[in-house]
This record gives structure tokens, C-alpha cells and sequence, in this order.
């Protein structure tokens, strides 16, 4: 854990929040968070990463075609890489644009959204966190959303008290909320970091070591960028300009496993992950997972996981669609 801490704490985020909105089932919403929802705390943001706090009510949330997720109040959810996605009380009918539901306020002050019908009511606050770069190679290896539950604990009402207050602030113009709710939101997003984390099989985490080190973070980044490739250590070690055999050692030691067995094991990783969150066919995964055949993936994957990747896959929607919210 101490590795991934560390490797936060460089990135430098900054951030605030932009949008105050209240649905009313049945709703359905499309949101990205925009560079032009960033201003004025940076006009021209590299890397964003947004979250949407459920402080009352619950919705569902999907990204792309993936599997929805259902995130209830006191829930924060994060989505690492800004990807586009859907929330709403439920996912069947044709989604708004948020942006066009947005009230305008004063100059640096919170959006507002009153969107609806006449049912059961969610109260979100959305906000961004911003980095200086997009490359980042722990955000690349982060799943495309994360959910932390902030109402467990003691912390829970002091973050709701202080979204509150930080909201209530920008909307009167007042300047110390932005480094408030920036410094509340990059607390938030390290905790959902770490609990992501915690939460993997110990042989999944032993790359965190390696992401202290420049060569091992380089070869890191470029595997999680490009699993598909065809690798070897030679072409790795070449990339990050270190000999094969001082590569191979450095890796090996840092990470715990020599770089094509880790390869092997991230691929497995992201293989189950677009499984989870997409309806991409078993070809398709096994293709962009970097296997030849079909046969050949189904049969890695029953290896790691005791199932087949179509079983796998089932078992996992179903325990899925048992905690949606209705």
C-alpha cells in the first residue's frame, strides 16, 4: 500500500466541485466532465478524473456497454479516466445530456440540476480532480470506476457537512473552497485507491513495489497501455533503455515475477475486468487480451479463474443484478 501512496502523492491533483443535481425518478442522465466544468481552477486541465457523491437516494451508473453499477447514498463513485458514462434510476430509456440540463450560477460558482418525474429523489454532487499529465501509469491501471463507501465510520457525516459547506461557499463567491473540497476530494479518491487495492489478491498487488522505481513505472505503464502486443523482455528493456539482464533483474525484484509472467497475469486481469463491465464476445476479449484463438484464452482463463470465461462472466452479472436498486 505504502507504494501506491507514494506514487499519489506525485501526481499532484487539484480539483473542486461543479454540479449540484436533484433527480426525480424516472431520470436518465449522460455526463463526462468537461474541461470547460473545470473553470476556473484550470482552463485547460491535461488529465481529469471525475467523481459524483450520492448523498441522498440512489441511482445506477454505467460506463459505455458495460455492467451498471448501483450506488446508493453515502456512496462516492470514481471514474479514474473521465470515461463517458450513464447514471440514472434506471437505464432503459433513451439518457439526457446533462450538460443541457444545467442551470447556470454565478461566475465560479456550483451548477445546478432539478431533473425528473415525480418519484423517489437523488441528491448528487459531481466534481473533478485534476492531474498534470494523462499518463499516468497507476491511473491506467485503475478499473474504469471504483466506489467508496464514505458513510461507513465517523468520517461519514463530517464529508457530507463539508460538500455542503464547500458547495454553499462557491455559490456565494466565496474563495476558499476550492482548495476545501480539492484537498477533501483527493483524500476521498486515495482512500477508494487504496480500498481497490486491499481488496485484490495479494499476487495482484506485487507491482505496486515496482512503480517506485523509473524503469519498472516506464515498463509498467507501457504493458497496461498496450497488454495486447507482443512483448518480450528484450523489447521491453530496449523501451525503458536498460540492458535485457539488468532489466529482467530490476523487474523481477520490484514486481515479484520475471516481466512476461506478469504480462500473462495482467492480461488474465484486464481479460476478467472487460468480462465484468462489457458485452464485448468472448472473441473479442480474447483478441484485445492478446490471444491468437479463442480456445486458446478460454482455456488460460479456466486455468486462472476454475471457469470458463462465459460462466465467469454469467456468475458475475447475476451477482450483480441481485444488488441493483430497483
Amino acid at each position: 500500500m505504502e507504494a501506491s501512496l507514494d506514487v499519489l502523492r506525485t501526481i499532484r491533483l487539484t480539483g473542486g466541485i461543479f454540479l449540484d443535481a436533484e433527480f426525480t425518478a424516472p431520470w436518465c442522465v449522460a455526463a463526462r466532465v468537461a474541461p470547460e466544468d473545470c473553470h476556473p481552477f484550470s482552463p485547460l486541465p491535461k488529465g481529469i478524473i471525475a467523481y459524483h457523491y450520492v448523498s441522498a437516494g440512489q441511482l445506477l451508473l454505467r460506463v459505455g456497454d458495460g455492467v451498471p453499477v448501483a450506488v446508493t447514498a453515502g456512496h462516492l463513485v470514481v471514474l479514474p479516466r473521465n470515461d463517458p458514462h450513464v447514471l440514472g434510476s434506471s437505464l432503459d430509456c433513451p439518457p439526457v445530456s446533462a450538460e443541457g440540463l444545467m442551470q447556470a450560477t454565478v461566475e465560479s460558482g456550483v451548477a445546478r440540476i432539478v431533473h425528473g418525474g415525480e418519484g423517489e429523489a437523488t441528491r448528487v454532487w459531481c466534481g473533478f480532480l485534476l492531474s498534470d499529465t494523462t499518463t499516468d501509469p497507476l491511473i491506467g491501471m485503475l478499473p474504469s470506476v471504483m466506489t467508496l463507501d464514505v458513510a461507513q465510520g465517523v468520517a461519514g457525516p463530517w464529508i457530507e457537512s463539508s460538500f455542503r459547506l464547500a458547495a454553499s461557499e462557491l455559490a456565494t463567491g466565496e474563495v476558499r473552497s476550492p482548495a476545501l473540497l480539492s484537498r477533501l476530494a483527493e483524500l476521498l479518491f486515495i482512500e477508494a485507491v487504496q480500498c481497490y487495492f486491499a481488496s485484490l489478491p495479494a499476487e495482484q498487488r506485487n507491482w505496486l513495489g515496482g512503480l517506485r522505481n523509473p524503469f519498472v513505472s516506464r515498463a509498467l505503464g507501457l504493458l497496461h497501455d498496450q497488454p495486447s502486443r507482443h512483448w518480450t523482455t528484450e523489447v521491453l528493456a530496449r523501451e525503458v533503455g536498460l540492458s535485457r539482464s539488468a532489466f529482467a533483474e530490476r523487474f523481477t525484484e520490484l514486481v515479484g515475477a520475471p516481466p512476461m509472467r506478469y504480462l500473462a497475469g495482467l492480461r488474465m486481469q484486464l481479460a476478467a475486468r472487460r468480462l465484468r463491465e462489457s458485452r464485448d464476445t468472448i472473441g473479442k476479449v480474447a483478441e484485445e487480451s492478446g490471444y491468437e484463438s479463442e480456445a486458446s484464452f478460454t482455456k488460460a482463463f479456466k486455468r486462472a479463474f476454475g471457469s470458463p470465461p462465459a460462466a465467469w462472466r454469467r456468475e458475475r452479472q447475476e451477482a450483480g443484478q441481485a444488488i441493483a436498486p430497483e
